[in-house]
């Protein structure tokens, strides 16, 4: 069996991650921050460790500042919604996943301005110009999806960061689909609110995502409960991470993040990015190789995360999707991905595309079986 729907989850985790949520349950199983005994103290111990892990991932300057989620759809609605109010004026682009395009559509009802840039067709990039061109005087938020989740195009982060200091502006990053595989500095980019899954790139079970904010944000909480510190409190509590973290955490799911950190370290970010380029590069010359298929992606672009997509001439989409999994066991994702807004801007809307995600697990030798199932599928229908 091959995986390569690794942008949806990465998959198979490092065993890492499989040891330590087993033995956090059954030596660590307590509620973090809700007693003083030892299984409490210890759950605790390990949520404060990963959340010290993530912020040194992303050269958070205060861990504190490290909000645990249960995906990355959650951080995109905390940081929308907890910031944004009527009359407000936001500008984002047309490649972004459903979980940041529903939020702001919701947003957009409700009274807030939204500014959709398109990318610039030569090279699929946002138009840093244009991004600066559409600021007006009720902006107060400039959100930009890092990598597309049905291209992989990878978008020049640090210009927008830059825009929005010169301007004063909040800076949100969806980074869903290339945090812990590529670099994010969110101090050097000037983020104000960076996104992520953890059961991505970075490693972790699903159920589990983060939201950095700077101290240049205050949000509003998307709910208020018990956070096993200022119980006396009917107020909910003004300290971080405490003002979002209300009610019990993921905390099985937040010790394989860690665990999945602790391996992105010990492997070594470059390492990582370095074997999904190679196994991206040699798919794209491949498919490319191939009669019939019709690639997405923008000529010569080397910034492009491990996302491939693609069509067949003479076939939908599913039914190649099919045809792979039945008949070669190769499991890839085929249709919208969650991204219409993505692939209206490509010109595949409504039937969407085939896409292969590479992960760090996948092998020289199943990226070359994949190739052959595809070529044979070519061959059995004429276009």
């Amino acid at each position: 069996m091959v995986y390569l729907d690794n942008a949806a989850t990465s998959w198979p985790k490092p065993e890492s991650v499989y040891q330590t949520m087993d033995q956090f349950l059954r030596r660590c199983g307590g509620n973090p921050g809700r007693g003083g005994h030892s299984l409490a103290l210890a759950a605790a111990e390990k949520i404060e460790e990963t959340r010290l892990l993530l912020a040194r991932l992303i050269n958070a300057p205060e861990k504190e500042r490290v909000i645990f989620t249960s995906n990355c759809t959650e951080a995109l609605n905390l940081g929308l919604k907890g910031l944004l109010k009527s009359g407000d004026h936001v500008i984002t682009d047309c490649i972004g996943h459903n979980s940041l395009v529903r939020p702001l559509k919701k947003l957009e009802n409700q009274g807030v301005r939204v500014t959709r840039i398109l990318p610039c067709s030569e090279d699929g990039f946002l138009s840093p110009e244009k991004v600066e061109k559409a600021i007006i005087s009720e902006t107060r938020l400039i959100v930009v999806t890092h990598a597309s989740n049905v291209t992989g195009l990878i978008q020049p982060i640090d210009k927008y960061g830059a825009i929005t200091k010169k301007h004063g502006l909040i800076f949100m990053v969806d980074a869903a689909q290339t945090a812990g595989t590529y670099p994010i500095d969110v101090q050097a980019s000037n983020i104000d609110l960076l996104a992520s899954s953890g059961h991505k790139g970075l490693f972790g079970p699903p159920g589990t995502g983060v939201l950095y904010l700077s101290d240049r944000v205050e949000l509003e909480p998307l709910r208020e409960g018990g956070t096993g510190i200022f119980s006396e409190l009917e107020d909910q509590p003004q300290t971080l991470p405490y003002k979002y973290e209300s009610g019990t955490l993921n905390t099985a799911g937040i010790a394989g993040l860690g665990a999945g950190i602790k391996f992105i370290f010990q492997e070594g970010r470059e390492k990582i990015q370095s074997q999904v380029h190679f196994l991206r590069e040699h798919l794209n010359r491949g498919l490319a190789q191939i009669p019939g298929v019709i690639l997405y992606q923008p000529e010569g672009s080397l910034k492009q995360a491990a996302v491939v997509s693609f069509n067949l001439k003479g076939w939908e989409p599913a039914e190649v999707g099919a045809v792979l999994d039945q008949a070669f066991e190769v499991k890839v994702r085929t249709g919208l991905h969650c991204a219409p807004a993505a692939h209206k801007t490509l010109g595949t809307y409504p039937q969407g595309t085939i896409r292969i995600s590479l992960g760090y697990f996948n092998t020289l030798k199943e990226v070359n079986f994949t190739l052959e199932a595809v070529s044979k599928i070519a061959r059995a229908k004429a276009f």
